[in-house]
C-alpha cells in the first residue's frame, strides 16, 4: 500500500518553496542556515518538566 505523501513533493519548511535534495529537508543553503541560526538563537524550544519550585530533575542532587 502507498503512503499518504507518495507522489507529492514536500516543500522546504521555512518557505514553502521545493525541496532540493542537496539541502534536504530544505530548498537551499540560506533556509538551512537560517534554521540553524533559529536554533542557536533559542527561537525554537523543546518543552521540559520542572518542578514547582522551579528546578530541573537534574539539579536535585539531593535524591536518590
Amino acid at each position: 500500500m502507498p503512503s499518504k505523501n507518495a507522489g507529492k513533493a514536500r516543500a522546504c519548511p521555512l518557505c514553502g518553496q521545493p525541496r532540493d535534495p542537496e539541502f534536504k529537508p530544505f530548498c537551499s543553503r540560506g533556509c538551512r542556515d537560517r534554521d540553524l541560526l533559529n536554533w542557536f538563537g533559542e527561537d525554537y524550544r523543546v518543552p521540559a518538566a520542572q518542578a514547582p519550585d522551579g528546578t530541573a530533575d537534574t539539579d536535585r542532587f539531593d535524591e536518590g
